[in-house]
């Protein structure tokens, strides 16, 4: 199961994914952000992630190509984000 929330102002979003990032769950995920006015700034936030598939992982580089930054606090995530080169976000 995937929860996914997309908060804050257009221009500086962040996507919350909670669960598994897996299958067809993944790609409801791709196509919430293709569908939406996302500007400037997205932060993906996967402190709550407990799985990626490799659909995941292509959503996440998704996301990436987008401009996307990730939030990673877990050994898991963190290593998600380094085997797809994916940018952490800045400190606020």
């Amino acid at each position: 199961m995937l929860r996914v929330q997309l908060l804050g102002p257009v221009g500086a979003q962040t996507l919350k994914l909670e669960g598994r990032l897996a299958g067809a769950d993944a790609e409801h995920t791709r196509m919430l952000i293709a569908r939406s006015p996302v500007d400037e700034r997205l932060v993906v936030d996967l402190t709550d992630v407990v799985f990626v598939d490799a659909i995941g992982e292509d959503v996440l580089l998704f996301l990436g190509r987008l401009g996307a930054e990730f939030v990673a606090s877990t050994s898991y995530t963190i290593d998600i984000c380094d085997r797809l080169r994916l940018p952490l976000a800045r400190s606020s």
